[in-house]
């Protein structure tokens, strides 16, 4: 039986995850319904993506019997409340990145899952891509030895975009572009809390970051270092250094479709659209929907793979970023 995904927002994101999904087979995962603020947006959400239902509120679809999982594709600063509404309403749900403002939200979040006996992941699409997969292959094989450094960067000019310039929009650098950096790091370190964190950064006048250097030092001397920026372009790679070899991922590396393993390259594309999308390689959104439908089949409440202690040491070391570098949230202060 097929997996029926509701989606609650009809932004850009959820356009790409709609179209994703069409790239998976029709007897596996199903769109029943969307829900938007604006029932017009809705519904023109709905005629695009041949969506049979349409709901002009987010209660509408917590309420829908024939929906088994929301994707959540609202802007940072609501995750919490919606999520709290789907997950009080017995939904399983599958948030976007951040899961949420901060660790305190994020608590909340996964109490609230944890204590209605439902699913819930953080989108970290990037976790799921094939690249990813093979990455954790080769350092559980220990083909690189013993790991000691990690180096990703990621800037692109975004100046333009008001959403990542505006505070009460849930705005900044880290959450919205960094955290694929930090997940990385996380990610190749095992889930391993670092032993210290050092983030010196600018800050636009608005008080969000825009510029961000930060150094993590993890046990046995391991370390990781990543630059953020919401101002100007960077090579947007990332390389992970061990004692007997090293794994280059090439640009986009928050979206890869490709690895270079001590100089030699490997390729994993991602299917072709049907829709154009608002994001690079955004059909790659099919490989989360994948480990939700996998999970949910085994009865599962969290994922292995981007865990509930993941979101929630994700969401502490970017408090922690951002209390150097000094960016405070209205949520921070509730």
């Amino acid at each position: 039986m097929a997996t029926r995904w509701g989606i609650c927002s009809a932004g850009r994101i959820s356009h790409d995850f709609a179209v994703a999904l069409k790239t998976l087979p029709a007897e596996e995962h199903q769109v029943v319904a969307v829900a938007a603020r604006k029932l017009e947006d809705a519904e023109e959400f709905a005629r695009k993506h041949s969506i049979c239902r349409a709901y002009g509120s987010y209660e509408e679809l917590a309420r829908d019997p024939d929906v088994d999982v929301v994707y959540n594709g609202v802007i940072h600063p609501h995750h919490l409340k919606t999520c709290l509404l789907f997950t009080n309403a017995k939904k399983n749900v599958l948030c976007e990145k951040p899961l949420a403002m901060n660790t305190k939200e994020v608590k909340e979040i996964l109490d609230s899952a944890k204590r209605n006996n439902v699913f819930l992941m953080e989108a970290v699409w990037t976790r799921f891509f094939p690249v990813s997969v093979e990455i954790r292959r080769l350092l559980a094989q220990r083909e690189l030895g013993e790991v000691k450094m990690v180096r990703s960067e990621f800037g692109r000019p975004l100046m333009h975009v008001p959403r990542l310039l505006q505070k009460e929009l849930g705005g900044g650098a880290l959450l919205s572009i960094g955290m694929y950096c930090l997940q990385l790091v996380l990610m190749v370190y095992d889930g391993e809390k670092p032993e210290s964190v050092q983030a010196t950064g600018v800050c636009l006048e608005t008080g969000v970051d825009e510029t961000v250097v930060v150094t993590l030092k993890f046990s046995k001397n391991r370390l990781a270092t990543f630059t953020y920026s919401s101002r100007v372009a960077l090579p947007n790679d990332a390389i992970i250094v061990g004692t007997k070899g090293t794994i280059h991922i090439p640009e986009k590396m928050w979206c890869p479709t490709s690895l270079v393993v001590n100089g030699e390259e490997r390729r994993f594309p991602v299917p072709e659209p049907s829709l154009p999308l608002n994001f690079p390689n955004g059909t790659g959104l099919r490989y989360e929907a994948e480990e939700v439908r996998l999970c949910l089949l085994k009865g599962l409440k969290e994922s292995t793979i981007m865990s509930h202690a993941d979101s929630l040491l994700l969401a502490e070391l970017e408090d922690e970023i951002r209390r150097q570098v000094g960016v405070v949230y209205s949520q921070d202060c509730q």
